[in-house]
């Protein structure tokens, strides 16, 4: 994964948060198009998550989660961890996500098909 893949500022955050918005059991997803030929994503993980180690372990599993898909260019997204994104198992984790995305229709092809649980 690219670092310019990644939301970094807080406008660009404060931006998509001001988009559309799809709940779920382990994660939120926000997102909005960003006029730019890529997609990028970010990541947020409060301390109702958990302590530091905890949420960078949630962290980290939602970057490689992402890394593997294929998201549809030109939007902006933001993933919001759940308190209880910190006790799921990785699989449960990468379900709920790619549930998510497909609801929002972010996924460039039908990747929720291609993607087996345990990879």
């Amino acid at each position: 994964m690219k670092g310019e893949q990644y939301l970094n500022k807080p406008g660009d955050f404060a931006r998509v948060q001001q988009g559309k918005r799809w709940g779920g059991g382990l994660v939120v997803i926000k997102s909005c198009s960003n006029g730019l030929i890529q997609a990028r994503y970010g990541f947020i993980v409060s301390k109702r998550v958990g302590k530091a180690v905890v949420r960078n372990r949630v962290k980290r599993r939602l970057r490689e989660i992402v890394m593997r898909l294929n998201l549809k260019p030109g939007t902006d997204t933001v993933l919001s961890a759940r308190p209880q994104a910190a006790q799921a198992e990785y699989g449960a984790l990468k379900t709920d996500v790619l549930n998510r995305l497909a609801q929002a229709g972010l996924l460039a092809r039908d990747d929720k098909n291609n993607c087996s649980v345990d990879d």
